[in-house]
């Protein structure tokens, strides 16, 4: 995948810019007259970032597919660890689902008058019946022309599962072509992310200029929030190390706390590895696990990627005034679970708008707010970033302790494509 620059520090000090001018002079008519220009730039910019959402989307989902079942035919170590993995993430995601909206009726976000503001949200709520038929596009170009994510996304996958069936020549095309979509739209998405601070601004400022200084204390809420969400998550390594890896929860916890130490200062798991395989030793996990688990687990795992979208979304509703059914919630989990395989090799900010934004579409839930959050996500993207890597060490863990009761040879590292 091509690198991009996100200018994150720029787009924070935008954020609060736009923050601070329309908490400071709210109701002024010289604010009034920046709007006239400010509101269509925000909305322009917000336009733009939708834009790329489905197409880098499919790319990215069909490409994490393909590339997942790849490793899955590399042995029954492979099988297991993916095993657990893909348990491990369906768990992150209906717990976003179940625990955000309960904490947020625990510690409900700031009263914001947000009265024509961004999009209006639908009044009606489908029902589960809706809902299960809503799986399934009669046409799947007329659901992606109206931003039916769901059925796009099941279509997709179910795409890309069908091409592991093809003959190598017509497999590796398509994977190249897919492969080539998402590259040329994190191209694109880089683009629109270099005017981010401009952007938002634009949309800081107008959200200020309607809720004063209340939009601050919002987003200190949410950052709260969310990062309480993946604590949480990051605590069910420990059982999970203890009950399925039979390891001493003192010593798992000495072992990983490098790591985490790692983690929490580069907010990279790929440069946290070497720390993990240390980990991964102090807790005499054999080599050919650890060696085979923790790299695949960096390339194809954000454990806490599923809770953390989903609750950035359930908040990003609240923050529009949207209200939420069960089985829109139901929709925002499964497609957190599945879009979560094509989101791992993305920088934070581009994967934060790759996976919040379906999201949040499957849900029926306004996006405006998520152009406003995405300024901020380098402050949660440290806990999304600590409960990773200890999750990491921790499925690494245990698949040890399934391989101890098999004796299982390591696999050959899985061909991709």
């Amino acid at each position: 995948m091509p690198e991009i620059r996100v200018p994150g520090l720029l787009t924070l000090g935008g954020l609060l810019a736009g923050l601070a001018v329309g908490a400071l002079f709210k109701g002024s008519a010289p604010l009034r007259d920046i709007l006239i220009l400010a509101e269509p730039l925000g909305d322009l910019w917000l336009r733009a970032l939708k834009m790329t959402i489905l197409p880098l989307v499919a790319g990215l989902l069909f490409t994490g597919i393909v590339e997942t079942a790849a490793a899955a035919k590399a042995g029954a170590l492979a099988r297991r660890t993916l095993g657990l993995i893909v348990g491990v993430l369906a768990a992150s995601a209906c717990l976003g689902g179940l625990l955000m909206p309960l904490l947020l009726r625990l510690f409900p976000a700031p009263a914001l008058d947000l009265a024509g503001h961004g999009e209006a949200p639908e009044s009606d709520l489908p029902g589960l019946g809706d809902f299960l038929g809503s799986l399934v596009p009669s046409n799947v170009l007329g659901a992606a022309a109206e931003d039916a994510m769901l059925p796009v996304i099941v279509f997709i996958a179910l795409f890309a599962l069908a091409s592991t069936r093809l003959a190598e020549e017509p497999r590796r095309q398509l994977a190249l072509l897919f492969e080539g979509l998402a590259g040329a739209m994190i191209v694109v998405i880089g683009w629109v992310l270099k005017f981010a601070p401009l952007g938002v601004f634009a949309l800081g400022l107008s959200l200020a200029a309607r809720t004063g200084a209340a939009a601050i204390g919002t987003l200190g809420h949410y950052i709260l929030l969310v990062a309480a969400l993946g604590a949480v998550f990051l605590l069910t390594a420990y059982p999970l190390a203890v009950l399925v890896g039979r390891c001493h929860l003192g010593t798992f916890a000495r072992a990983v706390l490098p790591a985490q130490v790692v983690a929490v200062s580069t907010q990279s798991s790929l440069a946290s590895l070497p720390a993990m395989l240390a980990a991964a030793r102090a807790l005499r996990v054999p080599a050919t696990a650890a060696e085979f688990a923790l790299p695949l687990a960096v390339t194809l795992f954000r454990a806490t990627g599923p809770a953390m979208n989903v609750g950035v979304a359930v908040y990003a509703a609240q923050l529009a005034g949207h209200e939420l059914s069960a089985s829109a919630i139901a929709a925002g989990v499964l497609v957190a679970f599945v879009t979560t395989f094509g989101t791992v090799s993305l920088p934070g900010t581009v994967s934060f708008i790759a996976s919040t934004g379906p999201i949040a579409a499957a849900m029926g839930a306004p996006l405006w707010p998520l152009g406003i959050l995405v300024a901020v996500e380098m402050l949660p993207d440290i806990m999304r970033t600590l409960g990773n890597v200890t999750m990491d060490v921790a499925v690494t863990t245990a698949v040890a302790g399934e391989e101890r009761d098999d004796g299982d040879a390591a696999p050959d590292a899985p061909t991709m494509h």
